[in-house]
């Protein structure tokens, strides 16, 4: 039998800058305090988000409220969703889930500011589910305005 020499599967799991940005998320609060939020679960780990956005006159995020139950992966996701979302139309959120699904199967670039932290996760499908989540209740979120 063949040893496991794997780069993803030696390093660890979540790295310190992940841990520290998963317990940072911008407009945290607890679900119950979201009662009329979207609720967005994925169907591949059963992490769950729940969002309410504000907007402006165009439609562009002027603050967002979030509660989050996911891995240190989704957390981290939701925090740079919380900390970057402001300022976003619906057809950016849009992209955003297709740049970052894109990122997440290997695609160059940073689909979205502070993605780069999240870059062991790529190798990791079973984690994509959790990390796309926030920005799906993004878009979500917005979409019921």
């Amino acid at each position: 039998m063949r040893p496991i020499t794997d780069r993803a599967v030696s390093e660890p799991l979540y790295t310190r800058d992940i841990l520290r940005l998963a317990a940072s998320i911008p407009g945290i609060v607890p679900f119950a305090e979201l009662p009329n939020a979207v609720d967005v679960r994925s169907p591949t780990c059963g992490s769950r988000v729940a969002m309410v956005v504000e907007t402006d006159a165009d439609g562009r995020v002027t603050a967002l409220r979030q509660a989050v139950e996911a891995c240190a992966f989704g957390q981290a996701a939701a925090a740079l969703v919380g900390q970057y979302a402001e300022g976003n139309s619906l057809a950016e959120a849009r992209s955003a889930v297709d740049a970052v699904r894109a990122w997440l199967g290997g695609a160059d670039g940073e689909p979205w500011p502070g993605m780069a932290v999240l870059d062991p996760a790529r190798s990791r499908s079973g984690r994509h589910g959790a990390i796309l989540l926030p920005f799906r209740a993004l878009v979500a979120a917005l979409e019921a305005q």
